[in-house]
């Protein structure tokens, strides 16, 4: 999710929140999960552009159609063979991290951003879609060990990530902090040494708190307590209770988050540290990668990449640059 960078959800009238990667930015917004009775959080709209897309919870069997446009021949063409015989890419996700990726509902359809964004991809390489939700920290293995043909959850790329796998850039994110409305525990960000700080598992801003807290501990100050929680609608939710002063995630998740809450929290400080979002794609599969690379020109040309941000408010992250591998500081 910047792991990439991380967002907020909504589950029927409860809200959620959401996900990214280790070094840079892998935060996401994750889906606000039944935060509280009291707090309503509405969901961000349909599951892809003119199409859907659907899972169980669990990772079930269920399967969609890819939602945009024609095949792109040549590009289909460089689908690996036994996917293409199968049909149907099978995609790891943490559903948790809104707008980017969470649930409907219906509590089993896999919504967002990223979730429009590939099965448009898809459709231009003839594949239907099956969006498995998945523990953010277990997708980079999961692809790696042939559970998932590709993993789709708001990675933040870097240096470590791409010794693993291939990532193909799709959009830049940054890194948000959030707090309850007014601060009013005066948190401030480059000095928050001593305070209770909420951050997602496995994400980048993992690495952006634990170097904070040293240069606190460098100073003869106390370090700071990170609360670290499995999913990012759990971190919303410690910030609104209390449990936590302050949480950091991936732009899109975190802004989301803010205007999901009705108000109970708001944006800390300025967007930093921008990173692309990138699919991870195996190792193995560099063929594949530069389909999907060209897939992704291909929604660009004809709408379908503008339309899918333009419709969860995230037009700000586009790129133009879809590259597999790119080189990341």
């Amino acid at each position: 999710m910047l792991h990439a960078f991380g967002g907020v959800g909504a589950t029927g009238n409860q809200p959620q929140l959401e996900r990214p990667p280790m070094t840079s930015l892998r935060s996401r917004l994750v889906a606000l999960a039944a935060v509280s009775a009291a707090t309503t959080l509405a969901a961000c709209g349909s599951s892809s552009l003119g199409g859907s897309s659907s899972s169980t919870t669990s990772g079930g069997s269920a399967t969609s159609s890819a939602a945009s446009g024609g095949v792109d021949a040549a590009l289909a063409a460089k689908v690996p063979a036994a996917l293409k015989t199968k049909g149907t890419i099978t995609i790891g996700t943490d559903a948790t991290y809104a707008p980017n990726e969470f649930l409907a509902s219906d509590g089993k359809t896999v919504e967002g951003m990223d979730v429009d964004l590939f099965n448009a991809v898809a459709a231009k390489l003839g594949l239907k879609t099956q969006w498995v939700p998945a523990d953010f920290s277990s997708i980079i293995l999961g692809v790696t060990g042939g559970k998932y043909d590709i993993g789709v959850s708001s990675f933040t790329i870097n240096a470590d990530r791409m010794k693993q796998v291939n990532m193909v850039s799709y959009f830049s994110a940054g890194t948000q902090w959030a707090t309850k409305a007014g601060n009013p525990d005066k948190v401030n960000p480059d000095d928050a040494c001593g305070l209770d700080i909420g951050v997602q598992k496995g994400t980048v801003q993992i690495d952006d708190l634990t170097a904070r807290s040293k240069k606190c501990t460098d100073a003869g100050k106390k370090a700071i307590n990170q609360i670290v929680e499995a999913d990012q609608s759990k971190v919303t939710a410690d910030v609104i209770s209390g449990k936590t002063v302050a949480m950091l995630a991936d732009s899109p998740v975190g802004l989301y988050a803010v205007k999901q809450t009705n108000g109970q929290l708001e944006a800390l400080g300025n967007i930093y540290d921008s990173a692309p979002y990138g699919f991870v794609v195996p190792k193995t599969e560099t063929d594949f990668a530069d389909a999907i690379a060209g897939a992704l020109k291909d929604i660009a040309a004809d709408g379908s990449y503008k339309a899918a941000l333009d419709k969860w408010g995230n037009s700000s992250g586009a790129i133009t640059d879809f590259t597999v591998n790119p080189s990341v500081s």
